[in-house]
Parts: C-alpha cells; sequence; structure tokens
C-alpha cells in the first residue's frame, strides 16, 4: 500500500516568517527593548503555560464560554492554558514574589502569546504573535506619571522606527467616565454592562451596525452570525450615542458630571499636563470609545491607530487596529494571595502587527548581513577554504562554505545568487597553487568589472572595502 504523503500546511491563524520579515521583526524588537531599558524597565520572563484558574478570563466576548478564545488542555486533575497576554501572568508573578521586589516594579517581557480566534468574518487574525509588554507595579494608586509614561514610551519607539506623526495617533480615555455614565442610566446587571463596554470598544469597527449591538441583537454582516444584544431602552441607546459622539474634552465635562466621572476626567487632565511637558500631548486624542477589550483595566485606557488603511492577504484595503495598546489596573493582582495591594499600569506593542505595517510602508531600513560564500572547485581545496573562513570569521566577517565540491562554479554561484550571497571567494587550480583568491560581486551592476584576485594576507583588507 502506497503510503499517503502529508501536506505541508501550518492551521489557519499560524505563520512561518524568515528573510526580510524576520529581519525586520527582529529590529522591530530591538528598538523596543531599547526604548523599554531606557526608562529603567526590568525583564522577565514568564511560562507560556498557567493554571487555567490563574490566568482569568479577561479575554472572554461571550459570558457562557469565558475559556472559548483559550487555547486549554487537561493536566491530570487541573486544566491548564496558554497565555493569552502577558499582563494576567504578570499578576501571578508579582503576587508570588512581592517579597523580592523593589516597588514600584518596572518590568518588560517580549514573548510569544496564543489566542483562539474562531472568527468567521475572513480578518486574518493571527492566532499565535508576537507583544512586548512593559508595566510598572505599585504598592498603592497607579500615579498620573506612570500612566503618561505609557504614551512616552510608544512615541519614542514608533518614531525610531521611521513612523512619522501624520501616520498614527494615541487614542486616551478613562473607564471610570463610561463607567458613570452606565450608573447614571441604571445599567446594574453585569452581563449587560460587560456587552455595552465591549460593543463600545468595537464601535470604530462596526458603526453601522452598533446600535444594533446595544440592542437586542446584530447579525455580522459578512458571516451571518447572530450576536446577542444589550437590550438597552432607546433612551439609554440615544444616551449612550450622544456620549460617543462627543469628542471634544470640555464638551464631555460640560455633560457628564457625576463623581465618578469627574474623578476620570482629573485624571485625564493630570495625564495630558504631563504630556505637554515635552509636546508628547501632540500625539494624543481624547476618545470616548476606548474602553479595551481586555476586562481588567478600570480606569486609563490608551490604544495606538495608524491613520491610513493597509492592505490585507487579500490585496484589500482594511483597518489594520491597534498597535501599541493598554492602560490601568486595580484589580488584577487582587485575585491572588500576595497581591491585595498592588495597583498597576502597562501596554503592550503588537510586534507581529507592527511587523506587517513596516513591510508595507518599506519606511524601516534593515542590514540583511547575507553570509560571504566560499566556492572550492575541488575536495583537496577544503583545507584552504577553511583557512580563509577562519581568517573572515576571526575578523567577524560571516561566511559559508559551499559543502559540494562536485558541483561546478556556475552551479554554486546560482545557489548563491538565490540565496543573496553578497561576495564569492572562489577557490581554483590556479588561486590554491598561489594561495589567492578571486573575488566575485554578485551584487554589481551587470556589466561592471565584478571580478578580481588577491593574495590571501590581503584579504581581509579587501572585502572590508566591498561589505
Amino acid at each position: 500500500m502506497k503510503k499517503k504523503l502529508l501536506e505541508p500546511n501550518l492551521p489557519r491563524g499560524f505563520e512561518d516568517i524568515f528573510g526580510k520579515s524576520l529581519a525586520i521583526q527582529k529590529k522591530i524588537i530591538n528598538i523596543i527593548e531599547e526604548n523599554f531599558l531606557k526608562y529603567g524597565y526590568q525583564e522577565i520572563k514568564t511560562s507560556p503555560f498557567e493554571y487555567s484558574n490563574n490566568i482569568g478570563a479577561f479575554l472572554a466576548d461571550d459570558l457562557n464560554n469565558t475559556s472559548g478564545d483559550v487555547f486549554t488542555f487537561d493536566d491530570k486533575d487541573k486544566k491548564i492554558s496558554l497565555r493569552y497576554d502577558l499582563s494576567a501572568p504578570l499578576s501571578r508573578f508579582v503576587s508570588s514574589k512581592y517579597l523580592d521586589l523593589a516597588f514600584p516594579f518596572r518590568r518588560f517581557q517580549i514573548s510569544e502569546v496564543f489566542r483562539n480566534e474562531t472568527s468567521k468574518t475572513g480578518r486574518g487574525r493571527y492566532r499565535s504573535f508576537i507583544q512586548a509588554d512593559f508595566d510598572q507595579i505599585f504598592s498603592g494608586k497607579v500615579p498620573s506619571q506612570a500612566n503618561s509614561e505609557l504614551c512616552q514610551v510608544v512615541q519614542d519607539a514608533l518614531f525610531q522606527m521611521g513612523l512619522k506623526k501624520n501616520q498614527f495617533q494615541i487614542n486616551i480615555f478613562n473607564r471610570k467616565i463610561i463607567e458613570g455614565l452606565l450608573n447614571d442610566l441604571k445599567i446594574t446587571d453585569d452581563v449587560q454592562r460587560f456587552k455595552v463596554l465591549r460593543s463600545i470598544d468595537k464601535y470604530d469597527r462596526i458603526e453601522k451596525n452598533f446600535e444594533d449591538l446595544l440592542r437586542e441583537e446584530r447579525i455580522d454582516p459578512v458571516s451571518g452570525d447572530k450576536i446577542s444584544g444589550a437590550n438597552l431602552s432607546d433612551d439609554q441607546v440615544s444616551s449612550i450615542l450622544e456620549f460617543i459622539k462627543t469628542k471634544d474634552l470640555n464638551d464631555l465635562k460640560a455633560k457628564f458630571k457625576n463623581n465618578l466621572q469627574i474623578e476620570g476626567f482629573n485624571e485625564l487632565d493630570e495625564i495630558l499636563e504631563i504630556l505637554s511637558y515635552k509636546n508628547y500631548s501632540d500625539q494624543v486624542k481624547i476618545d470616548p470609545t476606548r474602553v479595551r477589550g481586555l476586562n481588567y483595566y478600570d480606569s486609563y485606557v490608551l490604544e495606538t491607530t495608524v491613520n491610513f488603511k493597509i492592505k490585507n492577504k487579500q490585496n484589500k484595503l482594511v483597518e489594520l487596529g491597534s498597535i501599541a495598546s493598554g492602560g490601568a489596573y486595580s484589580q488584577l493582582c487582587s485575585r491572588f494571595k500576595g497581591g491585595n495591594n498592588f495597583e498597576g499600569t502597562g501596554c503592550s506593542f503588537g510586534v507581529s502587527r507592527i511587523t506587517y505595517l513596516m513591510l508595507q510602508l518599506d519606511q524601516l531600513k534593515v542590514n540583511e548581513i547575507n553570509p560571504i560564500i566560499i566556492c572550492p572547485m575541488n575536495k583537496n581545496f577544503l583545507s584552504y577554504a577553511n583557512e580563509i573562513a577562519s581568517k573572515l570569521r576571526e575578523n567577524n566577517i560571516n561566511c559559508e562554505i559551499y559543502s559540494d565540491t562536485e558541483k561546478n562554479l556556475g552551479k554554486q554561484l546560482t545557489f548563491a545568487n538565490k540565496k543573496g550571497n553578497p561576495l564569492a571567494c572562489i577557490i581554483g587550480d590556479n588561486e590554491f597553487k598561489e594561495r589567492s583568491i578571486t573575488i566575485k560581486n554578485l551584487l554589481a551592476i551587470k556589466g561592471e568589472n565584478n571580478q578580481f584576485k588577491i593574495q590571501i594576507e590581503n584579504l581581509i583588507d579587501e572585502i572590508k572595502k566591498l561589505i
């Protein structure tokens, strides 16, 4: 019976990355990490798996299936889950190690996270992606300086990546203002409040069908799925619409002023004042629709968006979504023993999403350092090829030896051109006898004199002139 061959496919939502994409991603990570260190953050690494109870259900869209968007597995008598973000594991880390930490505790982590996305809308959501998080944890209330710093780090990193002022903005708000509105509207049921907040968070993506989510149900125009609404009255819907369409901060203060809302406005004012010290407020915009999808945020929130559409994998122009977002949380650690007094604020860069963006913009330049290839034309020349390779590597010049000496020079150079090797060091009979090397510039313009012979003692000087 003939063995059936496997299809070399990945599960949906996952991808391999190599070449220029990987080089861009690594540069983005280096820029982000450099800025974290500049601001005094310390790196930690947490486990990719957590006990399911510990990781929490902050991602859930459906309160009847709180683990539906999380990869969960049986582990003997308990369930364990792959982390869906880096903040929930941080709360467990702080609560278990708080006696060893100095507070405020500044941490960063750049790692992969996993979400069991089940969307049928064809938006090509990632189920595995890299986030770069930075947080400050306090043994008490989070100061405005710490919240302001989120915007500062985001701006510094994005400008360093080559984004221009007119290409992105940081949208900020305070959930206390929205919570105060729900209190005034007598929306006290936890499920209703949850659905209203999730609906507001999606406003910029589903503006045409937004009211349906506040009422009985919304039918997704792409998948046809029915999404149950919050069942609000006409007056409640009207009040929420008036709220989210009021973009000016002074107008919001004039219309909405119960005690909780005043507290939220005062916190925003303090943040804006600090951001004005060095023009960081230029990139910041007040937006009452920003509440963040993760449910542990309970006051200040921010979302960074780009001011243009990008092409998806089907070559259609779409909204990219948030590229760096976060906010303040006061209850995340209190779920654990030892975590009662800790509050925090933090932000996450979507590294995978930013990589996709930068590949399209082509504004972030990377030096892809492909190795020099050494081409021995006979197996007897391998000892000389290894001598050349050692000299290059001792001088921090990357190189590789083409190991199959049965292949002729044409095939070796075809391989080098396909791979992108910049130079070839060719060793034939004469080069071996004379202890010389023929250098071929594989990146030279066609028609140029791209080949010359040198003695081995001149190798390093000549190579450095070309790379």
